[in-house]
């Protein structure tokens, strides 16, 4: 008589979420915000447009990645570039390569 294979619905579940959590990460999403390069006295770094973190000759502006935005400023991100997902800015571009610096400026 052949044998009965029998599944563990808990092992089912079990595998389900951890390609769950696997595919969350490789897909998570970084909002990315330019910002003045020097911190405020709180913490906080100055919300500036876009166009200065992509001008190839300014070393005065930054991505900031994450965080909550207070209006004029960001805080609770990072400076580093997350290793993982897709970046974007606010208004909408994605971004590729870089560490944070703006144009030339180092990681």
């Amino acid at each position: 008589m052949p044998q009965r294979r029998m599944s563990s619905r808990a092992v089912k579940i079990g595998l389900l979420g951890t390609l769950s959590m696997s595919l969350t990460a490789c897909g998570s999403s970084h909002t990315a915000t330019c910002v003045e390069n020097r911190p405020l006295s709180n913490g906080s770094y100055r919300v500036v447009s876009d166009y200065n973190c992509n001008d190839s000759y300014s070393s005065n502006y930054r991505w900031y990645y994450g965080g909550s935005s207070g209006g004029a400023t960001v805080k609770g991100g990072s400076t580093l570039k997350p290793k993982n997902g897709s970046i974007k800015t606010k208004s909408g571009t994605t971004l590729r390569g870089g560490f944070g610096w703006s144009g030339g400026g180092g990681g």
